[in-house]
Formats: structure tokens, sequence, C-alpha cells
């Protein structure tokens, strides 16, 4: 067997992918019923999955609340899931923007530790512009200031981590020593963005601290994964996009910050819609597009994914070229517009193209087909390099997570690249990373 593994993340926002897929669910209701994310966790565990991963979405429209959506806070979630499991990792989208680093920084602490060293945070800077105004701002901050706040943010949460070394819990009753206030640091940090002066309350987990992953395609996004981040969750529409953006990652990390470059692990989303046959895939997917309710709302959604007005989208058409091509266009995530735009120019996609292959619901690839067809494209990328797994969108719980499971891990056992068993109990087990050592700051 090889010695490099596949690593499977389930993406799993409001138990599933497909905006219309609640309405083939025994309880449409199940994404606001802890017990069903309880379930998800154990299924998860089941296939041997690295972790559930959870997004976050902050700056609500009222049309968002026509499918199911993020409605319970990531932590919550994953601490029960977290009492409903044993191996399985647990990954929280935070964004740096909207919640202070101490808040972040201990609430990830108390998810490792409740775990036993399963936790990870993937650290966004929010995209919704309407996000400003749940927060009680004027004005959502612009790209360069967001992400400034971003890596003050991220070196303040690793301190306050790193601020324990391992063996400061002591407990020990007899001679009456709690802790050993030798082996505990103060944090202080004044920056553009961000100051604080504290003592951490929280002690280290059996893994260190959590894993930290960043999702963000941008020059600066990139820049930030680099710098900080084990994993980074990225959109790959084609096996040269992943080539590029892996080289790109891993190159910035080695010249710019010095990091093993082979410790910057690369997770792409990836929408298998699963069938014994290929006509049953497509039957499948063609079934789960007809029970979205709104095309309206997808065109607005994709329209604001491309920071283009909606008016200029026709379905028939391809995108509007001179729009994008101008200085002043300006899209609230500019590395998933890329990608997505890429792709439109290679394959000279109209943009019902892009809405049928769900670009819009998420900006990840969707492949149609059997296991074994599904099971190809994820070896190609991962023996190539341009991924080194994927987080994985099912359609709907739980029929599509239990496919997963029990249809498309079995097949890529069976190629040898993806576990027989957990051989760690925790998520840096898991992904092969190292337990991080305490630091002197």
């Amino acid at each position: 067997m090889s010695t490099r593994q596949l690593h499977l993340n389930v993406n799993a926002n409001a138990l599933g992918r497909a905006p219309g897929g609640w309405r083939l669910r025994d309880d449409p209701l199940g994404f606001v019923d802890i017990a069903e994310w309880e379930k998800l966790g154990r299924t998860a565990e089941r296939g041997l999955l690295d972790a559930v991963f959870l997004a976050e979405t902050h700056g609500f429209a009222h049309q968002d609340f026509t499918r199911p959506w993020n409605a319970l806070d990531p932590f919550v979630v994953l601490t029960a899931i977290a009492r409903a499991t044993t191996h399985v990792g647990l990954v929280a989208t935070v964004s740096s923007t909207y919640r202070h680093p101490y808040h972040i920084a201990r609430l990830a602490s108390s998810v490792d530790l409740v775990s036993g060293g399963r936790a990870a945070i993937n650290v966004v800077t929010t995209q919704s512009p309407r996000a400003g105004a749940q927060f009680g701002l004027d004005a959502h901050p612009d790209r360069d200031a967001r992400y400034g706040r971003a890596d003050e943010a991220i070196s303040v949460i690793r301190a306050l981590w790193q601020s324990w070394d391992p063996d400061a819990l002591v407990g020990d009753q007899d001679s009456g020593e709690l802790t050993d206030l030798a082996r505990v640091r103060e944090v202080e940090h004044t920056g553009e963005h961000l100051r604080l002066r504290t003592w951490y309350q929280v002690p280290r987990s059996p893994q260190g601290y959590p894993v930290v992953l960043q999702a963000g395609a941008s020059p600066q996004g990139i820049d930030l994964a680099a710098k900080y981040a084990d994993a980074v969750f990225c959109a790959e529409h084609s096996l040269q996009q992943g080539l590029d953006f892996a080289r790109k990652v891993r190159s910035r990390a080695r010249d710019a910050y010095g990091r093993d470059p082979d410790e910057v692990l690369i997770l792409p989303g990836l929408w298998p819609v699963l069938g014994s046959t290929e006509a049953e895939a497509r039957e499948r997917r063609d079934l789960l597009a007809s029970l979205s309710t709104d095309d309206t709302d997808a065109l607005a959604s994709l329209a604001a994914q491309l920071g283009l007005p909606v008016d200029s989208l026709r379905p028939d058409r391809q995108p509007p070229w001179d729009l994008i091509d101008s200085p002043d266009w300006n899209p609230s995530s500019r590395g998933f517009a890329n990608s997505v735009l890429q792709t439109a120019r290679n394959e000279n996609l109209t943009v019902r193209d892009l809405l049928e292959r769900h670009i819009a619901g998420g900006g990840h690839r969707m492949v149609v087909g059997t296991p074994e067809q599904v099971a190809d494209e994820i070896e190609a990328f991962f023996t190539a390099g341009a991924a080194d797994g994927f987080n994985l969108n099912h359609d709907f719980y739980p029929d599509g997570l239990d496919l997963i499971v029990d249809q498309l891990v079995p097949e890529l056992q069976r190629r040898g690249i993806f576990r027989k068993e957990y051989e760690s109990t925790t998520l840096r087990g898991h992904l092969g990373l190292p337990i991080p050592a305490p630091s002197s700051r």
C-alpha cells in the first residue's frame, strides 16, 4: 500500500448540498435536530473519514430561508458529534472578521479537550457585504482590512494555544500543586487591527492544539494559507487548476515562510452524485435539480458570487467578459470567481451550463457517475499532487452520505489509497501532522 494516504472530510452544511434535497428526507426539518447531526457524525466515523467539516454564514438574506441553512452554531453541533463519536475529526469554520481571536481560541480549545484532540478551525474573512450590519457596523470591511485582521487573529490564536506547555496542568493532590505556573505564559499582542493582553484559560489537548485550515484562493488568501494553514480548503474545477494552486501555496510556504511544503495539505471541495450506473447517477442529479424551487434565486446567487449584476447574466450566453475584464470588477471571493470563470473560458460554458453544474451552490466541482468513475477522478487529482484529499459534499442526508461511506470509500480502499482503519485518535494523527511544540512567546 502507498505510504501516502488520501484524506476525506464530509462537508456537512445543512445536512446536504442539493438545495431541494430536504424534500426527499423523512424529516425535512432535521437540520435543526441535534440528534440528526450526531447520526451524521457516526456515519462519517463508520466511513473512517478524517473529519466532519461545517461552514459558517454571516449576513443572511430573506431568501436564504427557502432551503435548509446552517442554523446551529458549528461549535455546538461539533460538541454534540464529539460526544457521539470517538475518532472522527471536527472542523468549525470561523470568521476572523467578526469573531474575536480569544473567543475563537477558547471555543476551539474547548471542543479539542472535549473530543480528546480532534478539533480544527477553518478561518475565513467573510464574503457577504451584509455581514457588517449584522454586527452593528456601517459597512463590511474591505478585503485588505479583512485579511490584515485575519493575519493578526491567527497569530494571536496560535500564541494563546502555545502559551501552555504540555505538562503545565499537574493536579498533584499530595503537594497541592494544580498548575505549574512556570509553564504558562502571558500573551500580549498590539497590532494594527487587534490588541490583547491575557493569560489563556484552556490547557493543551492530546494533539497539542487544534488544526488550522484556511479557505481562500485570492493572492491574500494564498499568502495567509502559506503562512499559517495546516490544510487549505479550495475550489478546483480541473486537474491543471489544482496543480497550479498547490504549487502556488506550497512554494509560497517554503520560500516566504520557511515551512515544509508537505505539511500544507490541499483539500478541494468535491460534490459526488453517485449511482450504480452512470445513467442512474444522472437521473439522481436531474431529480435533485428538479426539486430546486427558485431558478431566479440560483441566478442571483451566481451573480453575487461572480461579482456581477444579475441582469448581466443571460442563461444561454457566456458570462459578460467585458465586465469581468474591467478594472472595476471586484467579486467578494476573487479566488472562487476566478476558478469558476477559468473553467467557463476553457470550456466555452454558458451561464446555464454553470447553473446546471451547480457551481452557484458553493463553487465546488460536481462529478456524476458510479463509485468507480468518481474514484477515478479522485485518484487522478491525488496521484498527480493536485490534492491531498477532498471535502466531500453529499447531495442530501442520509442517502448521499451513506452512498459515499458504503460505495465510494470501499472503492478507494480497494485501490490502496484510503485507510481501512483509524491509526490515531487525534485529527493531527489522521492528517499525518506533527504535534506542535510550545512557544516561548
